[in-house]
């Protein structure tokens, strides 16, 4: 049977979509299995790949990690075989430029996130991204999709003026948020996920549990 398919995915760039896509797929990995999760990297950047391969030169560290398929020329049939492989596959679509590679991605994806910084300039240039996804439900009727206010900077409230801004998009935002932490950062550079990290890492992780518990409903 095919894997059930999770997009992260955003038109704006730097609002850390790439860190929360690996950060989700390794979370999802300790609830079901390493074996059972995938990252599909179809970001032209390929960051995913890159952490992954700092990562495995630092195998004593690796502790599971997810593995990471590069989408390559044919995302498409990159995310089918991984699909194939994995009972749940995790995908860090394309900015922008490749909207159209993004919309055939979210065309057979299950649930995705829209990462948001948590300012009105950045919520309303990422409405184009919320637009694309209800657009896409024509095609794709069953695909779930949530706004996830991301980089969330410690003791900062979300203004009355983004409170507005959320509620006037058509696409929901979670009640969980992810702050800014540098947990995340140091994941990163380590080429881990915050899981990995150890005491240090708590924190981070326990907020990527709680995006995870919300949108699974487990």
């Amino acid at each position: 049977m095919a894997g059930h398919v999770l997009a992260v995915a955003s038109l704006k760039g730097g609002c850390g979509k790439s860190t929360l896509a690996w950060n989700l797929a390794a979370g999802l990995a300790r609830r079901e299995g390493p074996e059972r999760v995938g990252l599909l990297d179809a970001d032209p950047q390929g960051a995913l790949t890159h952490w992954a391969a700092w990562g495995a030169a630092g195998a004593e560290r690796q502790g599971g990690m997810v593995p990471v398929h590069a989408a390559g020329a044919d995302p498409d049939a990159a995310l089918v075989r991984a699909m194939r492989r994995h009972a749940r596959v995790v995908v860090d679509c394309p900015p922008s430029l490749d909207m159209a590679v993004t919309q055939r991605l979210l065309a057979r994806a299950h649930m995705v996130l829209i990462p948001v910084l948590p300012s009105p300039l950045d919520l309303w240039a990422s409405a184009r991204t919320a637009r694309t996804v209800v657009e896409m439900r024509r095609d794709n009727p069953g695909l779930q999709a949530w706004l996830l206010i991301n980089q969330v900077e410690p003791g900062s409230a979300l203004s009355r003026a983004m409170s507005r801004a959320l509620a006037e998009l058509e696409v929901p935002a979670l009640a969980s948020m992810v702050r800014r932490r540098a947990a995340f950062r140091s994941a990163i550079l380590e080429g881990v996920s915050v899981y990995q990290l150890g005491a240090r890492g708590r924190e981070a992780a326990r907020e990527i549990d709680q995006v995870l518990q919300e949108v699974t409903g487990t």
